[in-house]
């Protein structure tokens, strides 16, 4: 059996070769059948670059950032991708390209293969329903001033998804996923530890059953014993509802731990991709070396050795 593969849009084309035998008058002979299985990615960065003006430079001609160059990625239905960088190099900047909160200065973003570069209000609000984003800072991430409930309840309202019964439903399911008690409901975000808030955070992304979840240094403003149980908990929900997503972290340890696949970033650009494995045990780039050996886990001591 052989595999090919081909791209367009962003869709990944196998051709399995299965080999069959046949007997005929003539004596035994081989027969092939081709069968083409497609595979959407379900977001692709195709060469996406984004340019920022600065307030430095003259009015005609500003000075210019260049935060993402020439960049191409794909996330698969069902797999973790990992961004990995320091401070800067541009992959909160590519979330939010993944997300639709920022407009590429130039080249190509597709969704389920549709070119969605520049979104009607349509799309815009399809890609809502089924890309939700978890923020680094559960703190600022909710409204300090709505229960937990309500905020569980605001998106559902929002899509106009159900009526009052099943939306609270809904709700009580959310809760029970993200292992937090029913009494929570009725709490404030102030009223709540950073884990719980990021728990909450982590069950309005998933309200509307979306295919994917951007999770934007979710644990960074955790204390470290949070960690772990909140990277746990993604990698669960991960399985059990069968959620692609894309994980963003300057902890490259952090990465390896929940990553399929994993993309290292400096000044913009790519330097390294592939499967988390062999970036960790046999790295090309001597940027990847640099994170790895002045990276130790905070989270298990054997993820360093």
């Amino acid at each position: 059996m052989s595999d090919a593969k081909n791209e367009y849009n962003g869709v990944v084309t196998k051709e399995v070769v299965i080999e069959s035998v046949v007997e005929t008058p003539a004596g035994t002979v081989e027969s092939v059948e081709v069968i083409v299985e497609n595979e959407t990615p379900i977001i692709f960065l195709d060469h996406v670059s984004v340019v920022f003006k600065t307030r430095t430079g003259s009015i005609l001609h500003p000075n210019k950032v260049t935060a993402v160059n020439d960049l191409s990625l794909r996330l698969m239905p069902g797999k973790t991708l990992g961004i990995v960088g320091e401070s800067g190099c541009g992959k909160s900047t590519t979330a939010n390209i993944m997300c639709g909160l920022q407009q590429p200065t130039t080249g190509k973003v597709y969704f389920k293969g549709e070119d969605v570069t520049k979104r009607t209000a349509a799309q815009r609000k399809l890609i809502g329903r089924v890309i939700s984003v978890v923020f680094q800072d559960p703190a600022t991430a909710l409204n300090a001033r709505m229960t937990v409930q309500d905020q569980l309840m605001d998106p559902l309202r929002v899509h106009g998804i159900g009526d009052k019964q099943s939306r609270e439903q809904r709700v009580l399911e959310l809760i029970e996923m993200v292992g937090l008690p029913r009494s929570v409901l009725e709490a404030l975000p102030g009223q709540m530890s950073g884990g719980q808030r990021q728990r909450v955070a982590i069950a309005r992304a998933l309200a509307l059953k979306p295919d994917a979840i951007i999770a934007d240094e979710p644990t960074s403003a955790l204390d470290v014993s949070v960690r772990a149980q909140i990277l746990n908990l993604l990698m669960d929900l991960k399985h059990e509802l069968g959620l692609s997503m894309v994980f963003i972290s300057h902890d490259i340890q952090t990465v390896r731990y929940i990553s399929d696949r994993i993309i290292v970033m400096n000044g913009g650009r790519i330097v390294e991709e592939g499967p988390a494995a062999r970036v960790f045990e046999n790295p090309t780039d001597d940027y990847t070396r640099l994170l790895l050996s002045a990276a130790p886990s905070l989270l298990h001591p054997d993820l360093g050795k």
